[in-house]
């Protein structure tokens, strides 16, 4: 039986957050390396990042609900602009102590690259997993046009990247919690389907690593992985082995692994 003193401290929401109505969760250790802040993806949370919070033994680890979600719902107005100031608050806050590490999920990796961009200085590596950018290499969808309808493509999106099963599993009041998150999930989705490009992925100056698993997918963010790497010397790619989108929650202790790996090979190099 594990004693209390050994139990790993769990990630927890705390009142300890730079901008009022952005929810902030921490684990933190005694004597981090660095602190790991983790940016969850389209109808995502912080708490999605719980297992990997167990699992990344030395670092300290933040997560936040983006504006739009869950306990951030309320922060308004949206936009990628707006989730770049979010972070990049946060890495002010982590800096004044640590070295920081961006975690990108999904379109969370959006937001890590953005803000690596303007707070160089700030930020030692990003580690971004699956995450999109089809302005640099399109990718092909036979999916319907957005409605203005929130609630139903959060239902629809939960479907397709989940399941219709995992749908069928909520209780009416966790589906009505997804449909709740449609208005950041719409601009989300809006903000990848542009044609221009945010910004330019080329000026990245912080050593960076994008992610992508062997599953149904792999093709398309292999691809995406050389272009980046073409794009900027500063991007390696790395293929995680029987792992899908959500390694966050699939293959947390693989995650973890590759970023104590990719801070040693930081460390070293610096």
């Amino acid at each position: 039986m594990t004693s209390p003193s050994t139990v790993p401290p769990r990630l927890h929401f705390t009142e300890n957050s730079p901008i009022k109505g952005l929810a902030v969760a921490e684990r933190r250790v005694a004597q981090p390396r660095a602190s790991v802040i983790c940016v969850h993806g389209a109808l995502d949370r912080a708490g999605a990042f719980a297992r990997l919070a167990r699992r990344l033994d030395g670092f300290d680890l933040v997560a936040y609900d983006r504006r739009g979600y869950q306990g951030s719902r309320d922060l308004k107005p949206l936009g990628l602009d707006f989730h770049l100031d979010d972070l990049s608050s946060l890495v002010a806050r982590e800096a004044q102590r640590l070295p920081v590490i961006l975690f990108g999920h999904s379109f969370g990796g959006v937001v890590t690259f953005g803000v690596a961009l303007r707070e160089f200085a700030s930020v030692q590596l990003v580690v971004n997993y699956e995450s999109p950018f089809p302005w640099i290499l399109p990718r092909p969808s036979s999916r319907p046009p957005l409605t203005n309808d929130s609630g139903f493509e959060a239902e629809r999106f939960f479907r397709r990247v989940v399941s219709d099963t995992a749908w069928n599993r909520l209780s009416e009041q966790q589906r009505e919690s997804r449909r709740l998150d449609g208005p950041g999930l719409l601009s989300d989705l809006s903000t990848i389907q542009r044609d221009v490009a945010p910004y330019d992925i080329a000026q990245l100056k912080v050593p960076s690593t994008y992610v992508y698993g062997d599953a149904e997918s792999a093709d398309y963010y292999r691809a995406l992985g050389v272009e980046l790497a073409k794009l900027d010397s500063s991007i390696t790619t790395v293929e995680m082995e029987l792992a899908g989108h959500s390694a966050h929650l699939g293959n947390p202790s693989q995650v973890a692994e590759l970023i104590h790996h990719r801070w040693d090979l930081a460390c070293a190099s610096a």
